[in-house]
């Protein structure tokens, strides 16, 4: 077996996914493992977390690679966080917060808002879909960024009702 199959052999376990393999011909043996992939951190989301300094939580030395923080603990002395509405993406696309390249985008953090007044363009088939406000008040957070695919019911701004 030369490097050109064993590279190939190698791609070929990486596209179909195995962990293990194990190969023996004539006086040749080749054994494959690939290690997994670590699993993914996950991260409380920070929109339902009130905004206020709270202790560090400090992790012991024999738990290093594993971080828990008390989410309990933070939220019973937090004050509750003021109700925005969510207006979210009718339609996947892309994200675009102004018309062109270029140009100011169709709304900033703090503006004033109305009902039916334009807030983005999301571009799906070619065809640009403009994305209206359905509810008066002042735009507090957007919460995806200029150009980014997204998808149908993902949450696009936070809007302070008036």
């Amino acid at each position: 077996m030369n490097q050109k199959e064993l590279k190939e052999l190698i791609e070929f376990l990486i596209e179909k996914d195995i962990a293990e393999f194990e190969l023996e011909r004539g006086d040749v043996k080749v054994k494959i493992k690939r290690a997994a992939d670590p699993p993914p951190l996950v991260l409380p989301d920070s929109r339902y977390l009130a905004v206020q300094p709270a202790p560090v939580a400090t992790v012991p030395p024999s738990t290093a690679g594993t971080t828990r923080v008390d989410l309990a603990a933070r939220s019973e002395s937090a004050e509750p966080e003021e109700e925005l509405h969510i207006v979210k993406s009718p339609i996947v696309g892309t994200f675009y917060e102004s018309p062109s390249p270029g140009s100011p985008p169709f709304v900033n953090v703090g503006d004033p808002l109305k009902v039916g007044q334009v807030l983005c363009i999301v571009e799906a088939m070619k065809l640009m879909n403009e994305i209206e406000c359905d509810v008066a008040g002042v735009l507090v957070k957007k919460l995806i960024a200029n150009g980014q695919p997204i998808e149908y019911g993902q949450e696009l701004f936070a809007v302070r009702p008036a």
